[in-house]
Order: structure tokens, then sequence, then C-alpha cells
């Protein structure tokens, strides 16, 4: 199994399943602490990878190799999806107008630190139709900024579970699927600021991003993405910035998505769009 870039054996399974059986006071989040602890499991920057193994034990759990605590009860509302207070320093400044060159080069800059990405946050929930929801595993946040300020923010995390056009795109089976998916990364989040307006923008800073994501990522998660994925509500957007960044157009979603074993949820259709990151994609994800 490879979870996340790391290869999970059997023999690491086995240390899991131990911690979780001797540990069985400890709560979800405690023990994620301790067996990343154990096993070594870490950021390239030192910190614990606790909200990729959170959903390794779910999927260990999933496949019937281990029992995990009950989630603990919670005050009512506290669960509830909350959005960041917007504050001054993420209010609408001059507005930004002309070309890419214009305003000076244009970087992507990782949102890293505890105050850059409460910032991103604030700014997504603000200013993004989907608002803000907490990314869960392997994720990158950017600030999309130049010369000018700060001009928009972009979030890649986990890829769809199961996507038909996808899926029938790469030519994998469900095993390989399983076993692959996490090289296959999502632009769950793509946020130009409402008063920056300039030309080809956007599909400069997709560009840049497909450049940048793959070293971004294995320094981060210690692997390579193979592939980029992304949505596109066709009553909001067309998505054209993804396809003059070379993104391809794959079809539409079905409306219907997978949240967790046993459990669906309907959506609006999307468009889907894709965009390879390696020669032989298919032949790694199919392997």
């Amino acid at each position: 199994m490879v979870h996340c870039g790391r290869t999970i054996g059997p023999e690491e399974v086995e240390a899991i399943q131990e911690t979780v059986s001797t540990c069985s006071g400890l709560s979800r989040f405690e023990l994620a602490f301790t067996i990343c602890e154990h096993l070594d499991w870490r950021t390239a920057s030192g910190s614990l990878k606790r909200d990729a193994c959170l959903k390794l034990l779910e999927k260990l759990e999933q496949q019937g190799l281990l029992k995990l605590p009950r989630k603990r009860t919670i005050a009512p509302g506290a669960g509830l999806k909350k959005q960041p207070k917007p504050t001054r320093r993420t209010e609408a400044t001059t507005a930004v107008k002309g070309s890419v060159a214009e305003i000076g080069p244009v970087r992507l800059a990782g949102a890293d630190s505890k105050d850059a990405a409460d910032l991103w946050n604030e700014y997504v929930s603000r200013y993004h139709y989907l608002g803000y929801t907490p990314p869960i595993g392997c994720f990158q946040r950017y600030f999309i900024e130049s010369e000018r300020g700060l001009l928009g923010c972009l979030l890649f995390c986990g890829a769809a579970k199961s996507l038909q056009e996808r899926d029938r795109f790469i030519g994998w089976s469900k095993d390989e699927r399983l076993r692959n998916l996490g090289f296959v990364i999502n632009n769950s989040r793509f946020l130009v600021f409402p008063w920056v307006q300039v030309k080809n923008l956007a599909s400069h800073t997709l560009g840049k991003a497909a450049r940048r994501i793959g070293d971004d990522w294995h320094k981060r998660w210690g692997y390579r993405p193979l592939l980029l994925e992304t949505f596109v509500d066709p009553e909001l957007y067309a998505g054209t910035c993804y396809l003059a960044a070379n993104w391809q157009y794959l079809g539409m979603t079905t409306g219907q998505g997978l949240a967790r074993r046993g459990k669906s949820y309907s959506t609006t259709p999307k468009k889907i769009f894709v965009k390879p990151l390696a020669g032989d994609f298919r032949g790694a994800l199919c392997s």
C-alpha cells in the first residue's frame, strides 16, 4: 500500500495495529501523533504527518485491519465548519490592472507558516465562492504575488477517490487506483482577488504552479505527483484559463460522489480538467 508517498508494508501495518491495540485509551489524534513518532513519519521540515496518518488509520479501519476508538463527543455546533472571521488585513485594496509584464514578475509563495496559512484561509473564506475548508492529508497552499502585492491563492490537495472520466483517461484498475491515488492531486482552490484584473494572469499562474508543484510536494511530502486534476462549475466559469495553461478537458462529473464507504453525496456536475506532470504518468499510475 502507498499512502501519501510512503509505502506501508506488512511490518508497518502490524506495528500500527499493535499501537492501536496497546494504546486503546488514546484519541484518534493522539494515536496519529504516537504512530508518526514510532514510524518517524515526518515532513521534510521535521514536523509529524498527523493528518496523513489519520487518513491512513481510517483507510486501514475500512479494510478491516484495525478498530479505531469512537470519535469523541464535542459540544453542539463545535464540529461545524467555521469560516475565519474577516479582518482589515484582507479588505480589498487598490485595483491592480494591466498585463502580466506590467505588474512585475509573478511569483508563487508557499503559505507554510501558521501566520501565512491563517491569512490564506481568511482570504479564501472571504472571496472564494466555495469558502474555506480545512485540507486533510497532503496539501500545499500558495499565495500568488508580484511587486504589486498579493494577487490570489492556490491550493493543491488529495484527488477525488473515484472519478469515471479521469479513471478512464488513466486506464487503471481499481486496485491500481487504490494503490496509486496519492500520485494524483487536485487543484481544489484557485482564487484571483476581485480587485485584480490582469490579462492572462490565471493561465500564467497555472503554468508556474504546474512547473513548481512537483518539487514543492516532494520537499514537503516525500514524493512527486504525476497528474493534476481540477473541477470547474460550468454555471460560473468556462475553464478557459486551464485550457490556456495546457490542461486537458475530459468531460463532466456525474454529480454523485463517494464521501466514505456506504455514504454518497449529490452536487452539480462539474467540468473535469487534468494535466500530466510526467511523460509516462500512465505507466506509473497503472503499476
